[in-house]
């Protein structure tokens, strides 16, 4: 009986992933219950092991954070009779197929879609690819930061005047991992209803873009490109981060009333009816001149007492915490997201994701290479599913 809080209890995905963004997508998978398999090459394995330091048991925290509740099976895809074991492991017991790999390697191997489906119809196959499957950089590899660069998120990124600034987070290699479970779980419901398998195709290029949709239908219609706005949101306004005493705090008066109800608790009302802040778009187009006047008043008291003051009147704050502050943060201790392995190894992060109640179960912790190789020698028969 399926767990109903691992609902993809059952689904077998092959991941021939590496680096961030297809391991991204299998770790989410496998953390709604499925069972995840991962092809490395024996020497070395994925290249994030390796993404450090710092290290824990010689592994990065990296590969560490987005591999947890999978296996590893260590298998040379360029050893034909191993990757013929892996063909016929995916003919019997594969839902899912996963891959990010350089373009045209899979193909080199017999292991794209075109070739696996032949064999396997209701086979969900998710191409993971740089660029995307069309146009002239299509067989170009790509990372992250190359995304945020030619996909315009480090044009509207920081300050004006900055330098390109890549956001912190890999946003466009987690963003495209989540595109690509968004899409294998349609397709299984699709398959759910016809029987027949899909591919799936989604890219860092194309995540980059859909981030940036704002961006670019604001450009659309007014024909002016956006510019860096440091913590501001360009429609919006006041919407940022303020320097208090002490630390820094962002304050977001979304709408006409969160405005007023900023300015009395600022103690000025008048601005209520100034006709430069009147309302949203007079505050927008007047964006420099309110910020620093509530930048001076800001000043004045400390991030927890603004906070408080802001809290009570029901204006959106926030104080701009440090990563140790983060995980000291009474809200993050509540949300249990630090979640302890069943091994006793390195608590991990959970899934941002509940299901009555219940975040899906750090079941086990990120594999040694190749611990799993027996599976993909001897299928599994009706067992080992997560054990």
């Amino acid at each position: 009986m399926t767990d109903p809080h691992q609902p993809l209890d059952g689904v077998t995905v092959v991941e021939l992933g590496t680096s961030v963004a297809a391991p991204v997508a299998g770790m989410v998978l496998a953390e709604l219950g499925a069972r995840v398999i991962k092809i490395e090459n024996p020497q070395g394995g994925d290249d994030a092991r390796r993404w450090g330091p710092p290290f824990e048991n010689g592994v990065s925290p990296v590969f560490l954070a987005l591999n947890r509740n999978k296996r590893s099976a260590a298998i040379d895809l360029k050893d034909r009779h191993q990757v013929s074991e892996l063909r016929a492991f995916i003919k019997s017991d594969a839902d899912v197929v996963l891959q990010n790999l350089r373009p045209g390697l899979v193909a080199s191997y017999g292991l794209d879609a075109v070739t696996l489906r032949a064999d396997k119809p209701d086979l969900i196959y998710c191409n993971l690819g740089a660029f995307g499957a069309q146009g002239p950089l299509k067989a170009q590899p790509g990372y992250d930061p190359l995304m945020q660069a030619c996909g315009g998120i480090m044009s509207v990124t920081g300050h004006p005047g900055d330098e390109p600034i890549r956001v912190g987070p890999s946003i466009v290699d987690q963003g495209a991992g989540m595109w690509c479970v968004i899409g294998i779980l349609a397709a299984l419901n699709r398959r759910l209803q016809t029987g027949e398998g899909c591919t799936v195709d989604t890219s860092l290029y194309e995540t980059a873009i859909g981030w940036v949709s704002q961006h670019i239908a604001n450009f659309l219609v007014s024909g002016n490109v956006p510019t860096r706005l440091g913590s501001e949101n360009s429609g919006i306004a006041p919407y940022k981060a303020y320097e208090a005493d002490g630390g820094w705090i962002v304050i977001a008066a979304g709408n006409d009333a969160l405005f007023r109800k900023l300015c009395a608790v600022i103690d000025r009302k008048e601005w209520v009816v100034d006709p430069r802040f009147a309302t949203n778009p007079d505050r927008v187009r007047n964006r420099v001149v309110l910020n620093a006047l509530i930048g001076d008043i800001v000043k004045t008291g400390t991030p927890s007492e603004w906070r408080a003051r802001l809290d009570a009147a029901g204006i959106p704050c926030a104080p701009a915490l440090e990563l140790d502050e983060v995980v000291a943060d009474p809200q993050f201790e509540a949300l249990q997201m630090l979640q302890p392995a069943a091994d006793g190894q390195r608590s991990l992060i959970g899934l941002p994701l509940s299901f009555d109640g219940v975040r899906p179960p750090l079941r086990r912790s990120p594999p040694a290479l190749g611990e799993g190789t027996h599976l993909i020698h001897s299928p599994v028969e009706g067992g080992d599913s997560h054990g």
